[in-house]
């Protein structure tokens, strides 16, 4: 392999580009788990399979950033911290909000949903980025669940 390639290779292996399309969430507020139920519902609620969405916060709670940072199969999401944090740093997350959909419309906690949670709030910790709640949402806004609420955060 020659040096010029050696170096385009390089070149793209450190390239981190970032698309920002304007949405319907315009510095929307979180003040409240509902708040961001409604936001996460209006995203992934209706899905046929779990989605797992990250809410990107500035320093005054409001919304960032929204991101699918998973699709998964129809009764599991495997979320890597790593992947959930590369948004909240790409966005200038001060904080994240995380929910994800169940397709049953069932939002009661699995065991891997809470520790999916643990983890992402101790990477969190980690780097200065606070989870600030966790959710499962269904395709009805006032039928979720705050890990936060729960006790679990």
């Amino acid at each position: 392999m020659a040096k010029k390639e050696k170096l385009e290779m390089v070149k793209e292996i450190v390239r981190i580009k970032q698309v920002i399309t304007k949405g319907e969430v315009e510095r929307e507020r979180i003040a409240s788990p509902q708040d961001a139920a409604d936001i996460a519902t209006k995203y992934i609620g209706d899905e046929d399979r779990e989605v797992f969405l990250v809410l990107v916060l500035n320093t005054k709670n409001q919304v960032n950033a929204v991101h699918r940072c998973h699709v998964g199969s129809i009764n599991s999401s495997i979320v890597h911290p790593r992947e959930v944090m590369k948004t909240a740093i790409l966005n200038n997350g001060a904080s994240i909000v995380v929910a994800h959909n169940h397709p049953s419309y069932n939002p009661e906690p699995s065991r891997e949903d809470i520790a999916v949670t643990e983890r992402i709030k101790e990477v969190g910790s980690w780097l200065g980025i606070e989870l600030l709640d966790s959710l499962i949402v269904t395709d009805n806004p006032n039928k979720f669940i705050s890990l936060k609420e729960k006790g679990y955060l």
